[in-house]
């Protein structure tokens, strides 16, 4: 399966139940602190391709997935996939 990527930051509450979900589904991913990165808002919407408001934002793979509920959401829908 490919990797997950979560952009975050310190404080984030959604940013860690992403990184929680993540980690009790045992799905690979990679979290990248914005301000430990140098990451601003602007190169952040560069990246997503579309205006950024919060985060998380999360990628699986090359695909865009969104923040938060939507991971939960993608994630429900993935099991389904699997289970089909």
């Amino acid at each position: 399966m490919e990797r997950f990527t979560v952009f975050g930051r310190p404080g984030c509450g959604f940013c860690v139940q992403a990184k929680r979900v993540l980690e009790m589904k045992e799905l690979p991913f990679r979290y990248i602190d914005i301000h430990e990165e140098g990451i601003s808002q602007q190169d952040l919407e560069k990246t997503v391709g579309k205006p950024v408001r919060t985060v998380p934002q999360i990628f699986h793979g090359q695909q865009y997935i969104g923040g938060y509920t939507d991971l939960d959401a993608y994630l429900k829908t993935l099991k389904t996939e699997q289970d089909a």
